[in-house]
């Protein structure tokens, strides 16, 4: 009888769905469909050469399906491997540029892209798909697998600087393909690729990648016994105007595929909290002096940022109610801190200064913030040399006429 109850107790039980949680925003991921470089290869260049970049591709595809992309590891070895012998399908003087039709598809729904003809294509598909695991593996970083005894989330300050050098990685991985790969990519395919792989859209993760990376710096700022109210101040503005690039260059692009909408509020939502910081922090010096103008300055600033404070909440469940529905983390960082403090210092300044603001009606504009100089940029990204299989004075290819090679195409597909 214990085994029949059991039975019936598996067969009633439903898995409930496991609705993801999102620190460091990462978009679709695209993983290799199936490609024929074999076929498209025979006699062209050596079996051997052809059979390695075939199996490496195989194996990413494979590999990102089979587990949605956390076999991060894996997946990054592979990609490794694979990028110095793609390289050598880039070369001009090979003439195999636009040879081989490659396809590519969304991990979340298997929605297979366009193939594409051209080679810079497949190379600007494997950078941005690193690039993408780095951000999921900076996202992994953040959230902690268990909790402190009294179930406060802890966060190491390893683990976060570890997600600083991860954010500034993959944001090298995505000025390196809007810098160097789609401008050697012709017009007509630029403007057929899939939404994701717009310049506009890289170049908006690239600078969101380094906003999330000022935002660490600031939560680590707070947590510091050291680091001033100018400091503090120096990051929550440098952090808005990373989003505010951000934002222009999405604003910029059709956001109407897949992660479009949801990447939009995230940027907003991310926006709207280091302006409220900003403010809080500006507001907190302009305090500090003794002339009623500059209470009546500080006030503004906390009123806004209160204000601001309850627009980036709002913003934050647009995000997450946002196809596809995600979990956002408790508050951190500078946040945590911040969504205690700014409703009590606007609240206190209200009642100490209130009078202030009537007498001083002329001086109630929101002071300008000040502008800095960023301080982290994209992580120097180059391309590995290429694979010594390419030295095509040590090839030795069998006779093989272009019409045999078009017939291959015709008759059976051999697979090994």
């Amino acid at each position: 009888m214990g085994c029949t109850s059991s039975v019936y107790a598996v067969g009633k039980r439903k898995n409930r769905p496991i609705i993801p949680e999102i620190v460091v925003f990462t978009p679709s991921m695209r993983i290799p469909a199936h490609t024929d470089l074999q076929r498209a290869l025979k006699g062209l260049v050596p079996c051997h050469l052809s059979r390695r970049l075939a199996c490496l591709r195989n194996q990413i595809g494979v590999v990102a399906e089979d587990t949605g992309g956390s076999a991060i590891a894996e997946l990054r070895w592979a990609l490794e491997e694979y990028l110095p012998l793609l390289i050598g399908l880039t070369r001009k003087e090979n003439g195999l540029e636009d040879l081989v039709e490659f396809n590519w598809k969304t991990a979340e729904d298997g929605k297979q892209e366009t193939p594409v003809a051209n080679s810079w294509f497949e190379l600007l598909s494997v950078l941005h798909m690193m690039a993408m695991l780095t951000l999921s593996e900076a996202n992994s970083l953040m959230i902690p697998k268990d909790y402190s005894g009294n179930g406060v989330r802890v966060v190491s300050s390893d683990c976060k600087r570890e997600t600083v050098d991860l954010l500034l990685k993959a944001s090298g991985y995505l000025e390196f393909c809007f810098q160097e790969v789609l401008p050697q990519m012709p017009t007509n395919i630029r403007e057929g690729l899939s939404k994701d792989l717009q310049d506009g859209v890289l170049e908006a993760v690239s600078i969101q990648a380094l906003g999330q990376g000022t935002e660490i710096q600031l939560g680590l700022a707070v947590e510091s016994q050291k680091a001033t109210l100018s400091v503090k101040r120096r990051l929550a503005c440098e952090q808005l105007i990373y989003f505010s690039q951000a934002y222009h260059c999405l604003s910029g692009c059709d956001t109407s595929h897949g992660y479009g909408k949801k990447h939009l509020c995230f940027i907003k939502w991310k926006f709207l909290e280091a302006k409220a910081a900003a403010y809080y922090y500006h507001g907190l010096i302009l305090d500090k002096g003794n002339e009623p103008v500059g209470h009546v300055s500080a006030m503004c600033c906390f009123l806004a940022a209160e204000e601001l404070l309850a627009e980036s909440k709002r913003a934050c469940l647009s995000f997450c109610l946002a196809a596809p529905v995600t979990r956002a983390p408790p508050p951190w960082g500078s946040m945590k801190h911040l969504h205690q403090k700014i409703p009590e210092v606007a609240s206190r300044k209200s009642q100490m200064y209130g009078y202030l603001l009537e007498k001083e009606k002329e001086l109630q504009a929101l002071p300008d913030l000040p502008d800095f100089q960023l301080s982290l940029s994209p992580d120097d990204y180059e391309l590995p040399e290429i694979d010594p299989a390419w030295d095509t004075e040590k090839w030795e290819l069998q006779s093989h006429t272009l019409k045999q090679h078009l017939q291959d195409g015709e008759g059976e597909i051999t697979t090994e």
